[in-house]
């Protein structure tokens, strides 16, 4: 097994004490060197490259967002965000992930001790994961599209409705799956099915999430809540902490946002999702799994494809790690893999009955 070389860069030294502790407990894992302040890890980097970086972002003499953008400019490296659990914190870390992050640990501002070795899991997953990501696949999305009339691209012929319903488009990310998605979604026009989505991300983050992505998509994107219909132009994100599930009232979607025990590891979990729209929509779906580690949503695809929905997977060589959509197909759930850049017009395809 080859040991992953870590390095922590915090101003906090508890932080880094505790981090240490839970990450060197790991079998696969060696902490070569902890720092206080960007500067000091770049001379301590500069002798010893580390394999994944965790990295605070509110630092003196060098912010981490700085650092990030500097390092994935001159030497990309896999980074873990390690930030305060704040809505001003997730925007700023949010702005890490769009430069090249490829996780998040959240960590509160007290009791960060007992917090740190509660999820000792979820941490140790995350530099797992970053371990494996491949950041030359993180790149810039694309300048915001001028927002156009809901006319601008035609939709076929409506069905009868012994036929088909409205449709609904299920979408599953995990690590890497920021990037992707504002990519994607940005990529589709407004009159686009309704569209929910499983982001594997921290409470709190999620709404900071969805706003950023609205900005730069002619969609509504939203942090969903309990009760929201699921309609053209619209994607809802389930919150952080909290599972999604689709429901049917009447001739309508909507979503049903609840607590509960994290399912494969997560909540929100892409699994419980999927499983809701094989269920509730069947073959009036489309679901589609993006980059990430592990195998949540593999079964739930498995189930929708099974119930007649077009299941699509991100191909190997456009993510960031290639472990959700890959258990998706070795498990039969997926009807075709194409390549990130694909998907979008793979949706507007679906919605045109093509």
């Amino acid at each position: 097994m080859k040991t992953i070389r870590v390095m922590i860069v915090d101003d906090s030294a508890t932080v880094r004490q505790v981090l240490s502790a839970v990450l060197g407990s790991a079998p696969d894992m060696d902490v070569i060197a902890t720092a206080p302040d960007p500067l000091f890890a770049l001379d301590k980097m500069r002798r010893d490259w580390p394999d994944v970086l965790v990295l605070d972002v509110e630092m003196p003499r060098m912010d981490g967002l700085t650092f990030l953008r500097k390092l994935m400019a001159e030497r990309p490296t896999p980074v873990v965000i390690c930030s305060t659990l704040t809505e001003k914190g997730a925007e700023t870390t949010l702005q890490a992930l769009s430069a090249g992050a490829v996780g998040i640990v959240a960590k509160p501002k007290i009791g960060l001790k007992q917090f740190f070795v509660d999820s000792s899991n979820d941490l140790i997953a995350q530099v797992r994961a970053a371990a494996r990501a491949r950041v030359g696949r993180l790149v810039a999305p694309p300048p915001p599209r001028p927002r156009l009339g809901l006319d601008a691209v035609p939709m076929a012929p409506a069905q009868a409705m012994s036929v088909t319903t409205d449709k609904v488009i299920a979408v599953g990310a995990s690590t890497g799956g920021t990037q992707a998605l504002e990519r994607f979604l940005s990529a589709l026009p407004r009159v686009t099915p309704g569209i929910v989505i499983v982001q594997h991300m921290p409470e709190k983050f999620t709404a900071a999430f969805a706003e950023r992505v609205n900005s730069v998509c002619e969609l509504e994107v939203l942090e969903a809540r309990n009760g929201d219909r699921v309609i053209p132009g619209r994607a809802l994100i389930a919150p952080g902490g909290r599972n999604m599930m689709l429901r049917r009232s009447g001739a309508q979607y909507q979503v049903e946002v609840v607590d509960g025990p994290p399912v494969n590891r997560h909540r929100p979990s892409v699994d419980v999702l999927f499983r809701s729209v094989a269920r509730f929509a069947g073959q009036n779906a489309m679901g589609i799994i993006m980059t990430g580690m592990g195998d949540d949503g593999a079964r739930g695809m498995k189930e929708m494809h099974d119930a007649g929905a077009l299941t699509i997977a991100q191909d190997e060589a456009t993510c960031v790690v290639y472990g959700m959509p890959k258990e998706a197909v070795k498990l039969g759930g997926v009807r075709r893999s194409v390549a990130l850049e694909a998907i979008s017009q793979e949706v507007i395809a679906y919605a045109r009955g093509i």
